[in-house]
């Protein structure tokens, strides 16, 4: 094991956001082993407001905890003008769709409890008013906390402050962050937070104002780590995905430096890339320096890795059905389209020629089983090499015990083969059919149909799955 104590003087680079000293040192000190060894569960889908939520994930903490899972993501907290969260209002009031106040605390408690953090989503690039005001649009916040008027609202959105710093958030009030006041209100609001047991946080939406004043906010309230959602489209020639997507990591590079190096980000780009990759297109994982073609291979430190969330992925592959209308049978799917449908092997076509062949409740199952293939091999992907993975509830939870007990045993071989988010990559093969890597110097991964293995016999298969195998030296 690495002597982390050593490690205190490289705070400033360590990709955790205002992560202290005393962050590495209590680390150690509970035996924690490497500081820079997390992995995020995404706890929540699209639809979790539907439920107890915060009753449910209480309930799972000790499991959440016992997978090795460091910090949890959790859905939008504040009161919200949508049930989902991400139309907030009442910034202080906490009772939501997901449930009441008191029972967010006791979750955060929980949490605490198990040593795990608790990470807030933070939405703050636009508001919805609760009173009419310039043009008629809602942009006062009158009768609640921070009871901005319209001059907090940015004025390509409808209100009466400056232009916005960022993209624009169509259809509601942008807030304006360049105005002092809003930001001296934020930032209270973040250090209220803080106050109440959240420990990291997540910026929503961060393309919709200037990364200086997450910058700002982040040296205020000091999370634990903090990343941020700038998602931009990958670089594509037609519809077809191009291989060089180094503009496209720039860009997230670029927002990670405006932060100060405060913020991590999420890895879209690694994220567009593996989703091809798997269809048998294994090159894409292997940059013209033989690095990994994501943020992942320039700045590992900073990349959260995922292969679905809430806004990707969440309930989609539930939504699978097959439909008879006008005589024919179609396919409706809400995400996944054509493309998807290619990389599992099958063309819209044949499909609708199979549903003659198969059972509607067949060839559902069969798609299901297929796409669960697909986030089988990206997990053995980002579980295995640097970067901050991040694990979807539903993958984790929803699926069949198989795919929970797989991510668990990946995870495992994560922390025993002490990957973590600066490890080193040594990409081997990356071909049509074949991805190889050795990871660090304790962990060998190959994905694809083609035959490899190691050679040397200090290896030992640790695990193996659909399409995915992955060796450990011997100590």
């Amino acid at each position: 094991m690495d002597n982390w104590n050593n490690t205190v003087e490289e705070s400033t680079d360590l990709g955790y956001g205002y992560l202290e000293l005393e962050f590495i040192r209590c680390c150690v000190a509970e035996g924690k082993g490497n500081p820079f060894s997390e992995v995020v569960s995404v706890g929540f889908n699209w639809e979790s407001h539907k439920y107890d939520w915060w009753e449910n994930l209480e309930k799972k903490v000790p499991d959440i905890a016992k997978s090795g899972f460091t910090s949890v993501w959790l859905p939008p907290a504040s009161n919200s003008f949508s049930p989902e969260g991400y139309l907030p209002q009442n910034l202080y009031l906490l009772s939501s769709s997901y449930g009441s106040e008191q029972q967010l605390k006791a979750l955060l408690q929980k949490l605490k409890k198990y040593k795990v953090r608790a990470m807030a989503d933070i939405v703050i690039n636009h508001r919805i008013g609760t009173t009419q005001g310039h043009g008629g649009l809602y942009n006062r916040y009158d009768g609640i906390p921070l009871a901005w008027d319209e001059h907090a609202v940015t004025s390509c959105t409808g209100g009466l402050g400056n232009q916005s710093t960022g993209d624009n958030f169509h259809g509601v009030p942008n807030i304006d962050h360049s105005q002092h006041f809003v930001r001296k209100d934020i930032i209270g609001w973040l250090q209220w937070l803080r106050s109440v047991g959240f420990q990291d946080f997540r910026f929503d939406f961060a393309r919709g104002y200037s990364a200086k004043y997450v910058k700002e906010y982040i040296e205020a309230a000091k999370p634990i780590f903090s990343v941020g959602e700038y998602w931009d489209s990958c670089n594509y020639s037609g519809s077809v995905l191009e291989y060089n997507q180094d503009s496209h990591r720039q860009r997230i590079i670029n927002w990670i430096d405006a932060t100060g190096q405060l913020s991590s980000a999420f890895d879209f780009t690694t994220k567009g890339i593996l989703q091809e990759a798997v269809k048998g297109q294994f090159w894409r994982l292997r940059d013209p320096q033989g690095k990994p073609p994501g943020v992942m291979g320039w700045w590992p430190s900073r990349a959260v890795t995922f292969i679905d969330n809430h806004d990707t992925g969440s309930t989609q592959y539930k939504g699978l059905r097959v439909t008879p209308r006008s005589g024919k049978p179609e396919l409706y799917c809400r995400m996944y389209s054509a493309e998807h449908f290619q990389l599992i092997g099958l063309s819209p076509r044949i499909i609708l020629w199979r549903y003659e062949m198969l059972l509607v409740a067949d060839l559902q199952q069969h798609l299901i089983t297929c796409i669960k293939v697909f986030y089988r091999r990206g997990y053995a992907y980002i579980l295995t090499h640097p970067g901050t993975p991040t694990v979807f509830y539903d993958h984790f939870y929803d699926g069949d015990d198989s795919v929970h007990e797989q991510i668990v045993k990946l995870m495992e071989i994560r922390r025993s083969g002490e990957i973590h988010s600066r490890s080193t990559v040594r990409i081997l093969e990356a071909k049509d059919n074949l991805y190889s890597a050795v990871i660090g110097d304790k962990i060998c991964i190959k994905i694809g149909d083609g035959s490899w293995s190691p050679s040397d016999r200090e290896w030992t298969l640790a695990t193996s799955g659909q399409r995915y195998a992955i060796w450990q030296k011997q100590q």
